[in-house]
């Protein structure tokens, strides 16, 4: 009797301990890809966020209002589909009861697991997303990179004056949101440029092509002055070295998906030399940027790329706006509203990528940067361009 009594008792002390325990925790989902075609993007997000998780937990946690919170990140694989980020986002507010999510990083999965954090009036910000329509007409879905249609200005203005261009050819993949998206605002704004059918090649491929000979085969015989590629670093890795042992010598012009500390691991020479536009630069960088990638690369013996400061500036964003929210009540409807009203009180925020002001969209004003791909395999700046 005496032992029923004593498992009653430490069930009612377990009871009541758990809500104690959450109401003092802060849980942040995670939606990333930690396998599939860019795992690299998966591992440099979570390396970033883990580095902020513990400055703040060993400093007591995050303070909101007159307490202090301890942070708990949970981490899911949306394998890089479109699919898997969709039920890993369900996953996070439904199950794991996050207050906000982090990610999807690429438009093919923050698209539609945006939609599905809007629907659960969920605060998501996508470190790594360009393409509009993740945040088009959906309050609770933020950013913290630039939109395409400010990017693919920069690379054809930036092209067309490095390169002395005149003609262009586009090579993208037909089922990636981003890479579709941007090469048709590339398309456009060249020809507005430069004048109607000067780009003479506008080819396309899938996400699982290895083998990029017949188009570019295609690309080569019209004898552009250059070729953009929007497309993630694992492709880009395959479509140069194939374009130049199929005697193409001209220079390629590439995007923010190409930012990756696994590009020249996987390109190699082929890929020095080029240049890409992307939202910051390691060398050379100053102050609070130079800071977080010394601690960094001493932590985890590698330079981060502009994936993993996203993935730190859109975290800081979102613990702002949970400081924003006030006081926490525990009721997560109520507080998940809370944090988006504190996310819409951000007028403007200091980030290493960059100072931004958010637009109604959720869109931040921000510069890019072009940098150019050293010989010894660095990402160098070349030119800021502001809007």
């Amino acid at each position: 009797m005496k032992k029923l009594r004593l498992l009653v008792l430490l069930s009612l002390v377990a009871l009541f301990a758990t809500p104690a325990l959450a109401a003092d925790t802060i849980k942040i989902g995670f939606n990333i890809p930690m396998t599939g075609d860019i795992p690299k993007v998966g591992e440099m997000s979570k390396q970033s966020a883990e580095m902020l998780k513990a400055d703040i937990n060993s400093a007591g946690g995050l303070e909101v209002g007159d307490k202090k919170y301890m942070l708990e990140f949970i981490y899911e694989d949306n394998e890089a589909k479109a699919e898997s980020a969709v039920t890993t986002a369900l996953k996070l507010i439904e199950k794991d009861e996050v207050l906000a999510m982090i990610g999807p990083n690429s438009s093919k999965q923050a698209v539609p697991a945006g939609q599905v954090a809007n629907d659960n009036e969920t605060v998501m910000v996508t470190p790594w997303s360009t393409n509009p329509d993740t945040t088009k007409d959906r309050p609770w879905v933020f950013r913290a990179a630039f939109l395409d249609p400010f990017q693919g200005p920069v690379a054809v203005n930036f092209a067309v004056e490095t390169f002395d261009a005149k003609t262009a050819a586009v090579l993208y993949d037909l089922s990636n949101d981003y890479s579709k998206g941007l090469a048709e605002i590339f398309k456009d704004e060249f020809e507005k440029k430069m004048g109607p059918n000067t780009i003479l090649a506008f080819e396309s491929h899938g996400t699982k092509d290895q083998d990029f000979s017949a188009q570019l085969t295609t690309i080569i015989a019209t004898k552009p002055d250059f070729i953009f590629v929007p497309d993630n670093y694992n492709q880009v890795a395959l479509i140069v070295p194939q374009a130049r042992k199929l005697g193409y010598k001209g220079q390629f012009m590439g995007s923010d998906s190409w930012g990756s500390a696994e590009l020249m691991t996987l390109c190699g020479d082929s890929c020095k030399g080029l240049y890409f536009s992307t939202h910051y630069a390691a060398a050379g960088a100053t102050g609070a940027t130079k800071e977080f990638i010394d601690r960094f690369n001493a932590k985890y013996g590698v330079v981060p790329d502009d994936v993993a400061a996203l993935t730190w500036d859109a975290t800081r964003v979102v613990l702002l706006a949970i400081q924003n929210a006030g006081n926490l009540t525990g009721k997560l409807k109520k507080d998940r509203k809370a944090v988006r009203e504190g996310m819409a009180a951000i007028t403007s925020f200091e980030g290493i990528t960059g100072s931004m002001k958010f637009d109604e969209q959720g869109d931040p004003i921000k510069c890019a940067v072009v940098v150019k791909i050293s010989d010894t395999g660095t990402f160098e700046f070349t030119k800021s361009v502001c809007p």
